[in-house]
């Protein structure tokens, strides 16, 4: 890796490899204060009284040392203070720790110095930190200076201390040439060496670093999904404690996830079983607000990453991995509330095909009673006699009764296959006159009934006529009943609605002064086959609702100012 190489790498890499880089420049910092000192060290302990070992006087290697630890000391402090590129620095480093070298091998009997193999050092050091080019330049300079100190050597420059141990003789220039040789290919093997070293080093480093990378950006991942995956989960340990809970456990138990590691399971849920693994199962549970919830899961046993796992104390137990567990836990509630409601829908649809088909069985009997009763009351109406009379009472009782079963049959009918929606434009005013007119003219119609009509004539609607017709028809009849005999009172209004999105729609009002809606029933009021009428059949408001559906509209029901329902119809217009 050369310096090319390392400019062109992106900001954050440079940024890391010169952060190794000064990490690496401390090391050997380090390194040249411990080995100057150790080697000094123990050459003066075991220097004896022949002086066999060629030694400075001791304020020279004095003086030395605090060089050593003075320069050492403001290398150190340069680097862990400055923000600069260290590629130049380390390169000056190493230089000075070879002209180091040199110098003790000058003064220690140049080619008769015990300490010529400290060059290795500067040398390796090189190839490590600056690989590549900082073992060879090291190697060179090391290899100059040493061929210097042989040629001072050669002319008999050395220092004057060095006389008294009388080690330098007349050495042909060939020999020191040897020497020299010797000496200088070793340097340059060594920086080879440490250079193929430190490439290796370097892409074994490289390899490491995008492995760990991967595993964190790995690890990261699955901790997003453990985190952000919608269904709870939990990991429990050999001793039935929570180790682990995801974001979405703690939405469905409202706890927070920090709160239930180290908690025992079954304090927290209390009615969840583990004794069929890989089962779908369902139970009850309260979450810590006390709204009661209903929970599906799955348990499956945890197989952990070696055969060992250690326990709370520290110590290896073989058999405490083998009854962890990861169980997955959902939110049923509405899933289940759904499904209830898809039933109900499936067994509606069955009663009303079974409906559907009585009642058109029985509505041509039903047409060949009424008229038949019909034609007898003509007869008995011709005749006044006492007998004639309870003839006559009798079928007008088949007859209103008749007339009441094919009205309820025609409700049937309705309900179980609702017509299409034949959209026109109409006048809701006229279309409640038609409604009002047909209705009194029913006989069971209370003539003391008091109407108030607040809708504009130029009103109109896009619906399908008629069914707007059976949704008045249907709340009309419905209030009657609940108002207070000989006082009854039925306020309808519509009016227009607009949205600043350029829409609009007909609000609808139908009032009485009955008893009103119980409080709990307003939603019950609209399903099939409930009636609190003697003679009603549960279907008048269920009609309604379906028609309003089938409009896009909805309807709601409360307390009206005249002091009984309020049924309010929302009527998108285009």
């Amino acid at each position: 890796m050369d310096f090319k190489a390392l400019i062109a790498q992106p900001p954050s890499a440079q940024s890391s490899l010169d952060k190794m880089l000064r990490g690496q420049l401390l090391w050997m910092l380090l390194l040249r204060v411990i080995l100057y000192t150790i080697l000094l060290g123990i050459s003066v302990f075991l220097q004896n009284e022949r002086q066999e070992i060629i030694l400075p006087p001791y304020y020279l290697l004095f003086f030395f040392i605090v060089c050593i630890y003075v320069s050492t000391i403001g290398s150190a402090v340069y680097l862990l203070t400055s923000k600069k590129e260290v590629h130049h620095f380390g390169m000056l480093q190493n230089q000075l720790d070879i002209l180091l070298v040199t110098l003790l091998v000058y003064c220690t009997g140049s080619s008769h110095s015990t300490f010529s193999p400290l060059y290795f050092f500067p040398i390796i050091a090189g190839g490590l930190i600056l690989p590549r080019r900082g073992g060879l330049i090291a190697a060179a300079a090391a290899s100059l200076q040493y061929a210097f100190i042989l040629g001072l050597e050669q002319i008999h420059i050395y220092p004057a201390f060095l006389n008294h141990y009388m080690i330098f003789k007349d050495q042909t220039l060939l020999a020191s040439i040897n020497h020299f040789a010797v000496l200088g290919l070793t340097f340059f093997l060594a920086a080879i060496l440490s250079a193929i070293f430190a490439r290796r080093l370097l892409k074994t480093e490289a390899a490491l670093s995008d492995t760990v990378r991967s595993l964190d950006n790995l690890s990261l991942l699955y901790k997003q999904i453990f985190d952000d995956i919608a269904t709870g989960i939990v990991t429990i340990d050999n001793s039935n404690r929570i180790t682990s809970a995801n974001n979405a456990l703690g939405h469905i138990t409202s706890y927070k996830p920090s709160d239930l590691v180290g908690q025992p399971f079954s304090a927290i849920f209390p009615t969840l079983e583990m004794q069929h693994p890989g089962a779908q199962l369902s139970a009850d549970f309260i979450r810590k607000d006390g709204i009661p919830i209903r929970v599906g899961y799955s348990c499956a046993k945890l197989k952990a990453a070696d055969d060992t796992a250690t326990s709370v104390v520290g110590e290896q137990n073989p058999q405490s991995s083998l009854n962890c567990k990861i169980l997955t836990i959902q939110d049923i509630s509405e899933v289940e509330r759904m499904e209830h409601q898809m039933r109900q829908a499936e067994k509606m649809a069955a009663i009303g095909r079974i409906s559907a088909g009585i009642a058109h069985d029985f509505r041509n009997p039903l047409a060949a009673i009424s008229g038949s009763a019909q034609v007898l009351a003509d007869e008995f109406s011709q005749q006044d006699s006492a007998e004639h009379r309870t003839n006559r009472a009798l079928i007008n009782i088949i007859l209103r009764e008749s007339n009441r079963l094919t009205r309820t049959i025609a409700d049937f009918l309705k309900f179980a296959r609702p017509d299409t929606v034949e959209r026109e434009w109409f006048s809701l005013r006229k279309c409640l006159e038609e409604v009002i007119q047909a209705s009194q003219a029913d006989p069971l119609w209370p003539t003391s009934c008091h109407l108030e009509i607040d809708i504009d004539p130029e009103l109109s609607l896009l619906a399908d006529q008629d069914q707007i017709f059976t949704i008045l028809s249907h709340l009309i009849y419905n209030a009657l009943p609940f108002c207070p005999q000989g006082a009854e009172r039925l306020s309808i209004e519509a009016e227009e609605s607009l949205f600043p999105e350029n829409q609009g729609e007909i609000v609808l009002r139908i009032a009485d002064n009955g008893t009103g809606i119980e409080e709990g029933f307003e939603e019950k009021i609209f399903e099939p086959f409930f009636t609190k009428r003697i003679d009603g059949t549960g279907l008048g408001l269920a009609i309604v609702k379906q028609i309003v559906i089938a409009h896009h509209g909805t309807i709601e029901v409360g307390r009206s100012e005249l002091g009984g329902a309020l049924f309010t119809i929302h009527l998108p217009l285009p």
